[in-house]
């Protein structure tokens, strides 16, 4: 028995055998019929179209929002402007020149955004890019307490249901903080300007680092820290470590808590302390 994406992927390499080898019409319509015994891609109503065979799963899943000027930002400014230098009409191409705010919409915080001279975005090793994700559900205790910081309890508690943390992982944060993105409550200011936001605990960074050997820390929040920190306590401890964080991730409750692989596609702009980032989950 061979499954659809085993199929796949041997349709794959044997198209590309038969063409390497100048292979005549029967071997095409060999490939052909083989093809034709693949289930229809999802949404692709029976026309036979072929998904691509991916190493980690079958399933794609987005973890990046949409950057926009209306976006919320640490700051309260918009983090992303356009300036337009070409239009369709005259110019028959269109090209902006953007102003961004490194830490915008979701984003990559490199070890250089909290050390004096620390790895930027750009010198983050590639295979430091693609790693396990750990999904750690929060939602009940984030709605009760807006405030709520991720323990090493809580780490347990996942472990404790999933089995140990993969080494070289990334750990998220889900506290479904995204549904109050569009209003004032993803920022949460009170009065004083404080921020109300779960985060990490600057212990969980402690246990992350020296027990666990994790990678990347991710938030759907602001900041790795809670909104009401006002000394950074988690970014001190964890980018310094030469490791790196995700903030304002988007979509964690589409992904299983276990067994996907993060894509990062962080920025490669040369002495950036972070930037946008492009996030993808394959299982």
């Amino acid at each position: 028995m061979c499954v659809p994406g085993c199929q796949r992927t041997i349709l794959s390499r044997l198209s590309r055998r038969a063409l390497l080898k100048g292979a005549g019409g029967a071997g095409l319509a060999g490939l052909g019929a083989f093809a034709a015994t693949l289930p229809a891609a999802a949404g692709g109503e029976g026309k036979g179209e072929i998904e691509p065979a991916l190493a980690a799963g079958n399933r794609v899943q987005d973890l990046t929002h949409t950057l926009s000027p209306d976006f919320p930002t640490f700051f309260g400014t918009p983090g992303i402007e356009k300036e337009p230098l070409y239009s369709w009409s005259p110019d028959k191409f269109n090209a902006y020149m953007w102003h961004v705010l490194e830490h915008c919409g979701t984003h990559l915080d490199a070890p250089l955004h909290f050390t004096a001279d620390g790895p930027a975005a750009a010198d983050i090793p590639a295979a430091s890019l693609v790693l396990p994700l750990a999904v750690i559900d929060i939602r009940d205790k984030a709605a009760a307490n807006s405030d709520y910081q991720l323990t090493p309890d809580d780490v347990l508690a996942w472990e404790g249901v999933h089995g140990a943390l993969p080494p070289r992982a990334c750990v998220a944060m889900y506290s479904g903080w995204e549904e109050h993105i569009g209003g004032n409550r993803y920022r949460n200011a009170d009065q004083e300007g404080l921020l109300h936001f779960p985060g990490f605990h600057p212990e969980t960074a402690d246990l992350l680092m020296s027990e666990r050997d994790a990678m990347a820390i991710a938030v759907d929040t602001l900041s790795l820290d809670a909104g009401i920190s006002t000394g950074f306590d988690t970014h001190y401890k964890w980018l310094p470590s030469g490791r790196y964080g995700l903030e304002s991730v988007a979509n964690l409750g589409a992904v299983p808590a276990s067994g996907a692989t993060l894509i990062v596609g962080a920025p490669k702009v040369a002495g950036a302390s972070g930037g946008p980032t492009r996030l993808l989950a394959l299982y």
